[in-house]
């Protein structure tokens, strides 16, 4: 007799390692309804009115005339329904209609928040008219001034809240529905297909007129934004072409005078040793010319220069630097007589730098217009601390000259009033009556908040 082993019946069991379909229905369940209450509960800009950031105020008011008409209209609409039709005591009927119609008004700013009040007074409302006399042959569970404020109610919610939202909200009224036929009252007329079909019209076709909206302002700011890259763009190439032209044209002329200024002495043979300091003294200039050119050209290819580095980094020159000034003045054939404040002045840079161009330009105005005009530059400071005073008066030249230029651009007065005008200063120009010309400009020891020093930097272009 053979034994045979006996092998255990596994059975139609589940496999190890497999889970069970119900434990994965149940799952799959839990995380839906996690995914709806998150849907449900997170509403998109609380507070924020519909239609808030447009620019008509008529459309922005908009939203609460319709929200109080539909209020106003469907409160005592259902009262009288919900009383006289359908048989529903007075108390239940005024607590319904209210929570039913009232909370539109809060759809404006919040419609979730009112879809919530809404439709739990919806489905208590349905589950009332379950007993009520009325019911028989009328419209349940959700009667026709339900579903018109239901519908305004979406409308609100669809211009606002995201498209898995609105598919949340779809779903519970569709489930809502569903299970409202375990208890439908007899010869009732069923309404919850209608409500099911006019919500997801109506969701769909809010949230496409937003989303179109949000399109077109997406468009518009690109477009705004493409203009004002255009914009920079042309600045950008405007400002580099006027950089290419100084280099081209001024700095060739100015190398041209410094070469030939300091080669003078060795070309021309016999030089008395005025003359030879002469000519120094107007390669040197030149060569500071040159210079203050290149910041300037630094300045105006800023995007270039930042990407190879940055920008020359050079000290701006301020009122310590007048007497150098008025020294290289003295020298082109102008009497100047200068007056600084006994005590150094801490002055910011913009107001420091837009004292001495207001000099150099009034004194380079003399030399061009009135050679040889016994000239007088003062810088003093108010008694109260708070101004700072430049002073340039010049009289009529002592001896009759032709001047260098007869006629002028008025550039250099134009740049004196725009430096004025950005640390908040006022200036004062105009002939005098012995036929000299006199320029004063009061400025603040501290500019406004918004001057920066770059910004007058830039402003040196009127000095070349």
């Amino acid at each position: 007799m053979t034994a045979r082993a006996s092998t255990p019946d596994r059975g139609p069991g589940p496999r190890p390692g497999r889970e069970p379909a119900r434990q994965r229905v149940l799952r799959a369940a839990r995380q839906a309804l996690r995914v709806l209450a998150v849907e449900l509960g997170t509403p998109t800009e609380p507070g924020t009115p519909l239609l808030g950031s447009v620019r008509s105020p008529w459309l922005r008011r908009l939203p609460y005339v319709v929200a109080f008409g539909f209020a106003v209209s469907l409160l005592p609409t259902t009262i009288n329904v919900l009383g006289n039709d359908y048989g529903l005591e007075g108390g239940l009927v005024g607590a319904l209609a209210t929570a039913q119609s009232v909370p539109l008004l809060l759809a404006v700013t919040r419609p979730l928040q009112a879809w919530w009040v809404i439709f739990a007074a919806d489905v208590l409302g349905a589950v009332a008219l379950i007993g009520a006399d009325g019911v028989a042959g009328r419209a349940w569970p959700w009667p026709p001034m339900e579903i018109v404020g239901y519908l305004a109610l979406m409308l609100a919610l669809s211009l606002r809240e995201r498209r898995r939202t609105l598919t949340a909200v779809w779903l519970t009224t569709g489930v809502a529905g569903l299970l409202s036929q375990v208890f439908t009252p007899e010869g009732s007329n069923n309404t919850w297909v209608l409500m099911f079909v006019l919500t997801g019209v109506v969701l769909m076709m809010g949230a496409t007129l937003r989303e179109r909206g949000d399109a077109q302002r997406k468009l518009i700011e690109q477009e705004t934004i493409s203009e004002a890259e255009r914009a920079r763009r042309t600045l950008l190439e405007e400002r580099t072409r006027i950089a290419r032209e100084l280099h081209d044209v001024v700095a060739h002329h100015m190398s041209v005078i410094t070469v030939q200024a300091a080669s003078a002495p060795y070309r021309i043979s016999g030089l008395p040793g005025e003359a030879e300091e002469e000519f120094g003294a107007i390669a040197a200039t030149a060569r500071e010319s040159l210079a203050e050119m290149r910041r300037l050209l630094g300045v105006l290819r800023s995007e270039e220069a930042e990407q190879q580095g940055g920008p020359e980094k050079t000290p701006q020159p301020g009122i310590g630097m007048l007497p150098k000034l008025v020294e290289g003045t003295v020298r082109a054939g102008v009497p100047v007589e200068l007056a600084l404040p006994e005590e150094p002045v801490a002055l910011e840079p913009a107001v420091d730098l837009s004292a001495y161009r207001i000099v150099q330009e009034a004194l380079a105005n003399v030399v061009r217009h009135a050679p040889g005009a016994p000239t007088r530059v003062s810088v003093t400071v108010a008694a109260d601390g708070a101004r700072l005073t430049v002073l340039i008066v010049n009289s009529a030249p002592s001896a009759p000259s032709a001047p260098l230029e007869t006629t002028g651009t008025g550039h250099g007065l134009i740049g004196m009033r725009e430096r004025v005008r950005l640390v908040d200063g006022s200036l004062d120009t105009g002939p005098l009556p012995d036929g000299g010309f006199r320029v004063a400009a009061r400025l603040p020891l501290s500019p406004p908040p918004s001057q920066a020093s770059p910004l007058s930097t830039a402003k040196d272009a009127h000095s070349v």
